[in-house]
């Protein structure tokens, strides 16, 4: 669906669904503007609290539609609406707008209205976008001319927000292919890091998804640049599709390529010294401010875009040392020799495999335990032999159930169809109201929670129980 809110010709903007990471960040950008901004969620959270301590007007539950605020039921003409897909179209507030005319559109579209007249740096790709653009923005923010604007799939800790605001014609935007939001984009250049078989349930064949990608490659601008990792095969060229008509280049880990890094050695605390190449000039001793070897791999993809942008080479590298990460992004709440906890959004089992890899790595020869919220039942359903083999390197599983989102339950499909196959020397299922006591009789050693449900709601609580236990030195 195209963008239709009468080219903006409204006063006010209601967010059906406002919680979500990008729909908060569009709702910043709205009140950002001027515009009266409410909103509904099925329940309250941290980054709701953070929208109504901005002035948003945001209320909880369902169907709860009196709740409304009389100004939004009135002159509908001064009124847009915005929805996430993740919100179902039998919703009562998606209804009760539906039903009376107003005009409604998909979060994507409004993201494309709002980024048509920027020159767009987009990164696309099923796992890995949300560090890359966070970190790109990072780049641009300290070693640009004048920063950039960025809605971001994350909150970057360095700003404590999931948007960025500048005068700055570059625009950062993460490009989700869920429900191919990403064709809504038409960037001046675009990142792809991964397009590994997701979101079947929508595209049906990691085929058509990659079709989708390359869909999306087609629209970066002639005179723009298309950033691909090393070894994707996507159909730039299938007989009947639109090609990309930019500059392709290609960027890697070590692989000697267009962009890549060398020279990688160990520093502290998981972090690493490296040289990167491009064909802007060298780069040597790059530091980054953030742990984990996958990681150099996105500061490459980032500093692409931002050195295409114009970022300045030698802030560039003082950026990149300064980049603090992403919350839920190998998030670390404990880091001791005694005792790790850290969070990942991790729910992919491509994700799962690279993120226990680099615990792996950061902590040779510890136990590594893993708190596990499978997310959708259709992607539970779709790729359980593949979590399974990623779990399966763990030394310790707890399972939790399907945190469903938006999906009505499968019949046949819930955790154990995944916790039955995992060859980990200790598993065991529970539900969230157990979890805690279960890792109260537990002797930790690194503990990770991964999922993209709910689960970031038990960080706080899990992080307060081992806070007190190792107070007390139990």
């Amino acid at each position: 669906m195209q963008f239709k809110i009468s080219d903006m010709n409204k006063n006010k903007m209601y967010f059906i669904g406002i919680g979500g990471i990008g729909m908060s960040a569009l709702a910043r950008y709205f009140k950002h503007e001027g515009l009266t901004v409410a909103g509904y969620d099925r329940t309250p959270s941290s980054l709701t609290a953070s929208l109504e301590a901005e002035g948003m007007d945001i209320h909880y539950g369902e169907d709860e539609v009196e709740l409304i605020p009389d100004e939004f039921k009135h002159n509908k003409d001064s009124v847009g609406v915005i929805y996430t897909p993740a919100v179902p179209a039998v919703n009562a507030e998606y209804r009760w707008f539906a039903d009376r005319g107003y005009e409604i559109i998909k979060r994507s579209a409004a993201l494309g209205f709002v980024a048509r007249n920027k020159k767009t740096l987009a990164v696309a790709g099923t796992h890995g976008k949300t560090t890359v653009s966070t970190l790109a923005a990072h780049l641009l923010t300290q070693a640009g001319d004048k920063g950039c604007t960025a809605f971001l799939g994350g909150i970057a800790k360095n700003y404590e927000s999931n948007l960025l605001l500048s005068s700055s014609e570059w625009l950062v935007a993460e490009a989700d292919e869920y429900d191919r939001s990403f064709l809504q984009l038409h960037p001046q250049a675009a990142v792809i890091t991964s397009a590994d078989a997701d979101h079947l349930d929508i595209y049906g064949t990691e085929d058509e998804l990659r079709t989708s990608f390359a869909e999306f490659a087609s629209q970066v601008a002639s005179d723009g640049a298309l950033i691909l990792k090393q070894g994707i095969d996507l159909p730039l060229y299938s007989a009947g599709k639109q090609s990309p008509k930019c500059k392709i280049y290609h960027y890697s880990l070590d692989e000697v390529c267009d962009f890549y890094a060398s020279n990688i050695r160990y520093w502290e605390g998981g972090r690493f010294i490296f040289d990167m190449h491009t064909p802007f000039g060298e780069l040597f001793d790059c530091t980054l401010g953030i742990p984990a070897r996958i990681n150099i791999e996105n500061a490459v993809a980032a500093s692409a875009l931002a050195l295409y942008a114009g970022a300045d080479p030698e802030k560039l590298k003082l950026a990149l040392a300064s980049f603090r990460g992403v919350k839920r992004r190998f998030d670390f709440y404990i880091n001791t020799p005694e005792l790790v906890y850290l969070d990942d959004y991790a729910h992919h089992p491509e994700e799962l495999k690279a993120a226990i890899l680099s615990l792996r790595g950061i902590f040779p020869g510890r136990r590594i335990t893993a708190i596990f919220q499978p997310h959708l039942y259709t992607r539970t359903r779709d790729f359980a032999a593949g979590f399974a083999k990623s779990l399966s390197l763990l030394d310790e599983l707890i399972m939790l159930e399907i945190y469903p989102a938006r999906e009505l339950p499968i019949e046949g499909v819930s955790s154990k169809i995944i916790f039955d196959r995992v060859t980990a020397s200790s598993k065991l299922m529970c539900s969230k109201d157990e979890l805690l006591g279960i890792l109260a009789e537990r002797n930790l050693d690194v503990l990770v929670t991964f999922g993209a449900g709910d689960i970031d709601r038990l960080t706080e609580p899990i992080f307060n129980q081992l806070k007190i236990k190792m107070d007390s030195g139990l």
